[in-house]
């Protein structure tokens, strides 16, 4: 997001959603404020629904998970509903003791020898998947097999020869439930209309990887995908808490399998006055592992704005950017051929100390590849009078021997027909 911010729109925002609540408190239903309290993803929208010989294809989602109970099992402190005779199971459902107050009668008696559709969390334990499960709500029994999802993340799309990536400020993606331990009340959610817009430039980029700012949870990033644009087939995606207080963190959707992850955020710098900072959300290093071809990094960043005004807020960047700077060359020095590329919202312009900071000298020195548009086809911040380019992709030495000439573009829009005051910037690398 761009460092003017409407304190007045945000001060709104928050009296609109408290009026609704009082206005749900009372019971009276105010139709436009009503609509937009009301989640814009449906509860269970876009949630695969698999049979459980598949459940492996949705591990570490929401799904829904069928098939014919053919035997339960019992532990001190565990009871296990099994769908094959294997131990262990392919795939079992667990419902610890605990919980089991919350059934009624046994569960021989409930589920064994019937059809059910079990929704919950998928998760892995011992290579197989399981959901844990409370409550028998998550649990139904069926008459006959429901009809399963033709996209599970299982579904790739093949990634051969290059690859595509695009950085995109996706401009506050928020879901609509209050997280106490950030401030992300002040910012309301996309309408639906929103979402669409986005949808539909992801979809015209088709890019094999794109790095994201201002995400909330990886939950409702994922949520959007698999509702919106399922057939990218971004199977990968990869989040961390960062340091924002309002929680717009970077993150990571890919095609090509992921490797080792790392996350910045902890890491200590010295700031203005020296006193010790750290970066203002984080620097998240990917490692991609395509197959067939040799690893390479994307750097997501997302560097301090003008919150504050520039004579603020710039010796922090430039303190954020010179920190990247030792982190690239460290990174170099123990390997000058590292493929890295380097993308993300920077919040300053080519010309400014933060990027030259950042891009360097000599042989180390970051590739960037906008040279290839006009002045008028390199805006990527596309609101009012702060139209200028500060969302880059940069290249360290190896990677940009792997550029494919002419393939460097920035979509234009607006935040009205693309639901975000970002353009996206995409190019073409080859991955050998």
């Amino acid at each position: 997001m761009h460092p003017e911010i409407n304190t007045t729109a945000t001060s709104s925002n928050t009296h609109r959603r408290l009026l609704v609540s009082m206005l749900a408190v009372a019971g009276i239903a105010h139709a436009g404020l009503a609509e937009s309290s009301r989640p814009v993803i449906g509860p269970d929208e876009g949630m695969p629904s698999v049979n459980w010989k598949d459940a492996h294809a949705v591990v570490d989602r929401m799904a829904r998970v069928s098939g014919k109970i053919i035997a339960v099992g019992h532990a001190r402190t565990i009871h296990f509903l099994n769908f094959d005779l294997k131990r262990p199971g392919d795939f079992t459902v667990v419902i610890r003791e605990n919980n089991m107050k919350n059934f009624n009668g046994t569960l021989e008696e409930s589920y064994d020898q019937k059809l059910v559709t079990v929704t919950g969390y998928v998760s892995n334990y011992r290579n197989k998947p399981q959901i844990q499960v409370s409550h028998p709500s998550q649990i139904k029994v069926i008459d006959k097999p429901p009809t399963f999802t033709s996209h599970t993340t299982s579904a790739t799309k093949p990634v051969k020869g290059q690859f595509k990536i695009a950085t995109y400020n996706i401009l506050n993606l928020f879901d609509t439930d209050d997280d106490p331990y950030r401030n992300d009340n002040t910012m309301s959610p996309k309408s639906r209309a929103e979402l669409e817009n986005v949808a539909k430039v992801l979809r015209e980029l088709d890019a094999d990887v794109v790095a994201f700012q201002e995400v909330e949870n990886r939950g409702y990033l994922q949520r959007f995908l698999d509702v919106f644009v399922p057939e990218l087939h971004y199977k990968n995606i990869v989040h961390f808490e960062g340091n924002n207080v309002r929680g717009i963190d970077v993150c990571l959707a890919s095609r090509i399998p992921v490797g080792p992850v790392t996350s910045h955020r902890h890491v200590g710098f010295s700031g203005p006055n020296g006193k010790v900072r750290h970066f203002e959300r984080d620097v998240l290093a990917v490692t991609l592992q395509p197959e067939g071809a040799k690893p390479f990094e994307v750097w997501v960043v997302h560097l301090k704005s003008n919150f504050g005004g520039r004579e603020y807020a710039e010796d922090i960047r430039v303190a954020e950017a010179t920190q990247l700077r030792k982190m690239l060359d460290t990174r170099l020095k123990d390997d000058p051929r590292a493929a890295i590329i380097l993308c993300g919202d920077f919040n300053d312009t080519w010309d400014s100390r933060t990027l030259q900071t950042i891009v360097g000298e000599g042989k180390n020195a970051m590739s960037a590849f906008f040279d290839e548009l006009s002045e008028p086809q390199r805006i990527t911040y596309n609101r009012g009078q702060h139209r200028s380019m500060i969302d880059f992709l940069l290249a360290t030495p190896a990677m940009a021997k792997r550029f494919e000439k002419g393939s460097y573009a920035i979509r234009p829009g607006t935040v009205e027909n693309s639901g975000s005051d970002h353009n996206p910037v995409h190019a073409t690398f080859k991955l050998r």
